[in-house]
Order: C-alpha cells, then sequence, then structure tokens
C-alpha cells in the first residue's frame, strides 16, 4: 500500500533563460511520480542563483517561515544546487532539501527493472551522491543506493564518517561500472547480430510519456510475430513519467514480408542530469545506430515545442546529429486535431490508437528505409530452389512464372539484397517506373 503523498515546496528563480512557467508544471509532475504533494510555489527573479543559498537572503527567511507555517519538512528545487547550497538552505529552513536532479534521480531508480537499468540509475546516483555527503539527502540515498530506491517518503536517519563514506561510494562505483562494461560487451554482440542480419533499423525518441510505447505496442500488435498472445513481447505502457527506461528492440514484418526492426527508448526530459545522460549513452545507441528516427512528440501539450527542444537537445548532447528524423505528432485526438495526416516526407500527425494513423506511418516509414530498393527479375534453376525459399519467406513476389530453366521471379530487393543475389538478376527498374 502506497503511503500518503508528502507535502512538499517547490521553488524555482525566474531568469533571463528558459520558462520557469513550464519548468515549474514539470516539476510538480515530477514531483507527484515520487508520491510528493506541492502545496506551495516560491520563485524569485534573479540573473542567476545567490551562489550560497540559491535564493536571495530576504525569501530564503520567508522559506523559512512558511516551512513553519504549513509544516511542510520537503523543498523541492527546480536546478541543481552546489553540495554549499543545499547545506545552507537546510540549515536557514530547518527543512530537507531536494534539487531536481536528485527527484528525478529518484524517479529513475524507482522505475528501472532490468539489470542494466538499475546500474546505470546507481552509478549516475552514487556520482551526484559523493559531493553531498553532507545533506540531508544523502542520508535517503546512502540507503537507498544499490537497493532500489525508497522514496522520499521515507524518513531514514544515521550517516558513516565521512571519510569512509567517501570511500565505500567510489569503492562501488568501480564495481558498479566494471558489472556495466561487462553487461555492455553482450549487448554490443546482440546489437552486432541484429545489424549482421541487416535489417532497418527505426528508433522511436521524445519526451516522456510523448506515447511512444503505446505506439510501439500498437504497432506490434499488428505486425509483430506473436505479439497479439504474448505480452512478453510488448514493453511497458503507462500513462506515468519515465515508464521505459530500458531500450527494447522487436522485429516487425509487414504484409508484403519486409521486415525492419524497431526499438522503444527512454523517454526524455528538461535539464535532464548530465550522469544521467551519460550513464544511459549506452542505452540509447540503438538510436545512434539507427536507419531512421522516429521523434515522437504529445501534440495536445501546451508546451510540445519546447519537449521537442528537449529532445533534440539530449540527441546532440549524445551524438545523435546526423540521422533522417520523422517527426511524429501524436496525440492528435486529444489536440483536436485533423489525423492521419502527412506534411512532405519527414512530419506525421497522428493518434497511436488509430489503425489508419498507423498505417499512413508505416507507409512513411517504407519510404524511408526502403528508399533505395529496386524491382528486379531474376532467373534461379530449379537446382537453386534453396535460393526460392530465402526469398519467399522475406518477400512477396510481384510476379512468379516457370519454364523448363526454372523460376522467373519479380521482386523488390533492397541495395544489399540486389548485391546478395546479383547472379540471378537479368533486370532491373526502379520502383517507381
Amino acid at each position: 500500500m502506497q503511503e500518503d503523498p508528502r507535502k512538499v515546496f517547490l521553488i524555482g528563480l525566474t531568469t533571463s533563460q528558459g520558462n520557469l512557467d513550464y519548468e515549474l508544471e514539470e516539476l510538480a509532475n515530477l514531483a507527484k511520480a515520487n508520491n510528493l504533494e506541492p502545496v506551495e510555489t516560491f520563485t524569485q527573479k534573479l540573473e542567476r542563483p545567490n551562489p550560497g543559498t540559491y535564493f536571495g537572503k530576504g525569501k530564503v527567511e520567508e522559506l523559512g517561515n512558511a516551512v513553519k507555517t504549513y509544516e511542510v519538512d520537503l523543498i523541492v528545487v527546480n536546478d541543481e544546487l552546489s553540495p554549499s547550497q543545499i547545506r545552507n538552505l537546510e540549515k536557514m529552513t530547518e527543512a530537507t532539501v531536494v534539487d531536481r536532479t536528485g527527484l528525478i534521480l529518484e524517479i529513475f531508480a524507482q522505475r528501472a527493472q532490468t539489470k542494466v537499468a538499475k546500474l546505470q540509475v546507481q552509478l549516475a546516483r552514487l556520482q551526484y551522491q559523493l559531493p553531498r555527503l553532507r545533506t540531508s539527502m544523502s542520508i535517503s540515498l546512502d540507503q537507498q543506493t544499490g537497493t532500489g530506491g525508497a522514496g522520499f517518503t521515507s524518513r531514514g536517519s544515521g550517516e558513516t564518517k565521512l571519510e569512509q563514506s567517501r570511500q565505500r561510494i567510489t569503492s562501488q562505483m568501480v564495481h558498479v561500472r566494471q558489472e556495466l562494461t561487462e553487461l555492455d560487451k553482450s549487448e554490443h554482440t546482440r546489437a552486432m547480430q541484429r545489424r549482421n542480419n541487416n535489417l532497418p533499423n527505426v528508433a522511436l525518441v521524445g519526451y516522456t510519456n510523448a506515447g511512444k510505447s503505446t505506439l510501439m505496442n500498437r504497432l506490434l500488435s499488428r505486425f509483430g510475430i506473436g505479439s497479439e498472445t504474448d505480452e512478453s513481447k510488448q514493453v511497458f505502457e503507462k500513462d506515468m513519467l519515465f515508464a521505459t527506461l530500458n531500450t527494447t528492440v522487436r522485429q516487425l514484418t509487414l504484409p508484403d514480408k519486409r521486415q525492419f526492426l524497431l526499438s522503444d527508448t527512454v523517454g526524455f526530459v528538461s535539464k535532464l542530469p548530465h550522469n544521467l545522460v551519460a550513464a544511459f549513452k549506452s542505452t540509447l545507441q540503438e538510436a545512434a545506430h539507427a536507419d531512421l528516427i522516429l521523434h515522437v512528440v504529445d501534440v495536445s501539450d501546451e508546451h510540445y515545442q519546447n519537449m521537442m527542444a528537449t529532445t533534440e537537445k539530449t540527441l546532440t548532447e549524445i551524438g545523435i546529429t546526423d540521422k533522417p528524423v520523422i517527426t511524429v505528432y501524436n496525440k492528435a485526438d486529444k489536440a483536436s486535431l485533423h489525423y492521419p495526416e502527412i506534411s512532405g516526407d519527414h512530419t506525421i500527425t497522428v493518434s497511436a490508437l488509430n489503425s489508419e494513423s498507423q498505417d499512413a506511418l508505416i507507409d512513411l516509414i517504407v519510404k524511408h528505409i526502403f528508399k533505395d530498393s529496386k524491382i528486379v527479375t531474376l532467373h534461379i534453376s530449379f537446382d537453386k530452389n534453396d535460393v526460392v525459399a530465402q526469398l519467399a519467406a522475406q518477400h512477396k513476389f510481384i510476379t512468379e512464372e516457370y519454364d523448363e530453366t526454372g523460376s522467373w521471379l519479380t521482386v523488390e530487393l533492397s541495395k544489399f539484397e540486389r548485391n546478395l543475389f546479383q547472379q540471378y538478376i537479368v533486370n532491373t527498374t526502379s520502383v517507381d517506373s
């Protein structure tokens, strides 16, 4: 049974950079995702945070008085704070202070399901905790690191000696990195095997809760082998922040037997902690190696343009800058927009739950990933029936005829396949001709 939400204050600075209203709304959602209940928001207009206390002295005093009045013992800050800022704020307000980075790390710890995801989050939390050992937040992290996370609703106590804590955390980081290195090797081998199959790879990316997993599951239910009855083939889908932390790769087979890989990746959020981005970089390698990226956007959210900018910025941070992208404006039904609607070759408006939208998206994907395909005529002698069987398993023949010399097949092949079956090709034409 879940505990009652812990009441918290949200605080943030209005500066010339950023959109505070949007960030605070998102911070409130992050807090609620961690079973926290925002009861009041405090803001101050400053060009830059006070280096010692984040807020100015007068505002900190106001915050401290409000803590006593509302009987709130936790303050959530919209930015990442230095260890000294956290200590000073805690001393002056007599409340525990959690910054945005710590909050996101806690949510990730609760959401992580796979061994890799748990280790990646653990590493990020240890890196974050190391310089913050004198803060109240460190006590919570100290109790939870490596044990799955109990949330900020747990009010633990107790600290080890500072130097012992540093040594223990450093040792844990070394151990976690070693484990991740071994798991990365295994995943790298599996990824290479997938790429050696020469199937095009399409990666879903986007803001958390944009509908990536919903879209993937709907496509899987129609085009994935066994997915309709096997729930293990589906990806976790729920209307909440960071429902998916691990990358899932599935194979789709279209009615014409053409195949491609579809991968679902961790969602993004503004001010995503750098340690977390680095920790999840290996998880996002499917996007880095994709032939096509589907940038899924919740167009029903009034801040969707900010969300798009965050996703693009994060992709740039992990080195994904030169991939073809289709922008998928999802949840058009909630935004009262017409769907499906294609605009050019790189934009589509859809509802992931709508079959016509799914068909339109598949058509657009096919246009991109099979753009080098050509229609060829092959002549294959009867003693090469294994070649015909290989082609038949992955393609729907346009024409299929026989004479005394063998099989005459007309089929659409990719560039790789044309090279593979070059000795049997007698004629080639473009797909559009």
